[in-house]
């Protein structure tokens, strides 16, 4: 009787394992790289591999101008060529201010000369506002060279590479220059106050007198030209701070998550070299779309499984199944089949018998229950209830 039960139980057990099958599955976590949209040189990545990072953190500091472009240059000179037109209406403003003030003695009404002196005052300031503003501009391209020639040598010092004089020389003419260009805000801030005042009180003489012609006559083609200038030089400030926005454009972070290797294509991979493009370096030129770094969840979204020929049919999308985690703490949930691919895919390298022979499946998509602590990459076994 003892045998006899013991038989039974035996092909109990085998007719219960013949109804049900076991498969391997991993867990799996979205992984998206970040890239720009044109290309462009990395200046900064202050994350570092394997580090946890949120979305909206910045993980990279490009710069889209490139060395083969000159639009500094290109401002620089529109900057100098204002400035001479500046110089040029000044030397114009002389002999009007002159020829002006030589017909007051002819005048018999002294309000003219008066209202002559009001305009002449109106148009200096304006020449002497517009003359602050491209000095202004002009001295903060040249401060932003010394800021990277400071930074530099502070660097070589560090590495001890050139003596400290160097550096503290650097460092001076960044200070005198930044002093200057404070000085020259004060200035430029005084004169926009005297010309509120010059315009006042011109408004103020001129309801007391009658419209005298002549003096605007005398000063329209210098007010035009005065105009121009004006414009061309609010053009050219916005292209600078365009091309500084540009100098330093941040990559955030779309998803909280980890900082891992860049993957590369199979083919692309044999070529590179041990730890190359694992994640960007400052210095280095990216291409539009080129990844420079990727970031994985932290925890993963699914399961994916891959069923061989021999198993196809058994398996229906809603399915329920059982999942196993063999590594400590052990664990044992229930879950369901969210999707079944439809074609026959190469399966993960990982999940080969034998790391020699490729093996292909369909794909099963298999959603994480609560409560079950997975990391991406991790082995599952999989039953069928």
């Amino acid at each position: 009787l003892v045998w006899l039960a013991a038989v039974v139980c035996v092909i109990g057990l085998f007719t219960r394992r013949s109804q049900r099958f076991e498969i391997v599955g991993m867990a799996r976590g979205p992984v998206l790289h970040v890239s720009v949209n044109c290309q462009a040189r990395l200046k900064a990545v202050p994350v570092k591999l394997f580090e946890y990072v949120q979305k909206g953190q910045t993980v990279a500091v490009v710069n889209t101008v490139l060395d083969n472009e000159q639009p500094r240059l290109e401002l620089q000179t529109q900057l100098d060529t204002i400035l001479a037109e500046i110089e040029h209406l000044s030397a114009q403003m002389v002999p009007t201010q002159e020829t002006l003030l030589a017909e007051e003695s002819d005048r018999v009404i002294n309000h003219t000369a008066r209202m002559r002196t009001f305009d002449i005052d109106i148009e200096n300031t304006r020449i002497q506002i517009l003359s602050l503003r491209s000095q202004i501009a002009s001295d903060r391209i040249v401060l932003e060279d010394l800021a990277m020639e400071a930074k530099i040598t502070r660097n070589l010092v560090e590495q001890k590479a050139i003596a400290p004089y160097e550096q503290e020389k650097a460092q001076v003419q960044y200070n005198a220059l930044a002093k200057k260009i404070e000085e020259n805000e004060n200035l430029l801030v005084q004169a926009r106050s005297d010309l509120e005042q010059a315009q006042q009180r011109r408004e103020e003489y001129a309801k007391s007198l009658p419209f005298n012609p002549s003096v605007d006559n005398a000063l329209e083609v210098i007010r035009k030209q005065i105009a121009v200038q004006e414009r061309l030089m609010d053009g050219v400030l916005a292209q600078l701070e365009a091309l500084k926005a540009r100098e330093s454009l941040e990559i955030k972070a779309p998803t909280d998550g980890v900082v891992i290797p860049i993957r590369q294509q199979a083919n692309e991979a044999l070529m590179l070299r041990a730890g190359e493009k694992i994640i960007g370096r400052p210095g280095e030129v990216v291409a539009a779309g080129e990844p420079i770094l990727a970031i994985a969840e932290a925890r993963p979204s699914e399961i994916v499984a891959y069923i061989g020929e021999r198993l196809l049919g058994q398996l229906q999308e809603n399915m329920s199944v059982e999942i196993i985690k063999d590594r400590e703490p052990p664990q044992i949930a229930r879950s369901q089949i969210t999707q079944i691919g439809p074609t026959m895919e190469r399966m993960p390298e990982r999940m080969w018998l034998n790391p020699n022979i490729p093996q292909w499946g369909r794909p099963v998509l298999i959603e994480i229950p609560d409560g079950l602590e997975l990391i991406p990459g991790e082995m599952i076994g999989i039953r069928r209830l």
